[in-house]
């Protein structure tokens, strides 16, 4: 499945992302990440580096958003189970079909679930998981959040620390901090570079007083952290295997989220291009866990 993209310099793998939708996506939950990773490039002057892939996941070949749009899948859930080692990210909508998931503990949970343990059971490859709105209750549902800090949509706090102490229960009790912010990252990856007050992922002030985390940027470094052994043996002592655990909140959150998707995967002047050509101001989040890996 892995793309490539061709350059002067050679080849560069693109980076595959997986959707997974429900029925009553949020249909801006979707689209504006997706607008913002089909823009990025590993180039930002050379449409040929193309950086992510997207596929979408559905449990029917039609899926339709809460405002009415229909997507066309372009796999099925099973589909989606058998190649999800293929897949670095998996994006999970939030949408009003989140609380028909919960009720019916449906998909995409077994998928989340699935993911999660296949970065546990192979911390070798760098992956991540993000979810936009309350796309988070699903992740909270699913247990994975415990020991995590995240957000989710402002109207929805409540019911996400009600979730995550309920999940907490039926787990080992560890407790999920529900962060009033607009994303929050678990397990960022970064470079510390030589100065850290020029480093755009620094938290100089937290308010909560834990330490500054720092996450990675780079072009295209994602590739290089999976190859050398002391980044996996690291990785393997995280949380999750080191899964990168994004949560956001509404709906413009969702492409602050995107955005440092990209700047972390690929760079940040490609994520500085991408809201420059959007006309958009990239608000930023927090990371509260970070490894120089």
């Amino acid at each position: 499945m892995s793309a490539v993209s061709e350059t002067t310099e050679g080849p560069i793998e693109v980076i595959q992302v997986l959707f997974a939708l429900h029925q009553g996506f949020g249909a801006q939950e979707l689209c504006g990440p997706l607008e913002i990773l089909s823009k990025a490039h590993h180039k930002i002057h050379d449409p040929k580096t193309k950086a992510f892939e997207c596929t979408f996941a559905a449990p029917s070949q039609g899926v339709t958003s809460s405002s009415g749009l229909t997507i066309k899948a372009d796999i099925d859930l099973s589909t989606a189970h058998e190649d999800l080692k293929e897949y670095d990210v998996l994006i999970i909508p939030g949408g009003d079909g989140v609380d028909n998931v919960l009720e019916k503990e449906s998909e995409p949970l077994d998928l989340i679930k699935a993911f999660a343990k296949l970065q546990i059971s192979d911390p070798s490859k760098e992956r991540t998981l993000m979810s936009i709105g309350t796309g988070s209750l699903l992740l909270a549902q699913t247990g994975i959040l415990q020991g995590l800090a995240a957000t989710t949509h402002p109207d929805y706090y409540t019911k996400m620390e009600i979730i995550c102490k309920d999940a907490a229960r039926r787990g080992d009790l560890e407790q999920t901090d529900v962060m009033e912010e607009n994303y929050v990252v678990n397990n960022a990856r970064f470079e510390l570079g030589e100065k850290l007050e020029e480093n755009p992922f620094v938290l100089s002030k937290r308010p909560d007083g834990r330490r500054k985390s720092i996450a990675r940027k780079g072009s295209n470094a994602w590739k290089e952290s999976v190859k050398r052994r002391e980044s996996n043996a690291r990785r393997a002592s995280l949380r999750l295997g080191g899964l990168r655990l994004i949560t956001s909140g509404g709906i413009t959150s969702g492409l602050d989220a995107s955005l440092y998707l990209v700047a972390a995967m690929v760079s940040h002047e490609s994520a500085q291009e991408v809201a420059r050509v959007m006309q958009y101001t990239w608000n930023k989040g927090v990371t509260v866990e970070g490894i120089d890996v």
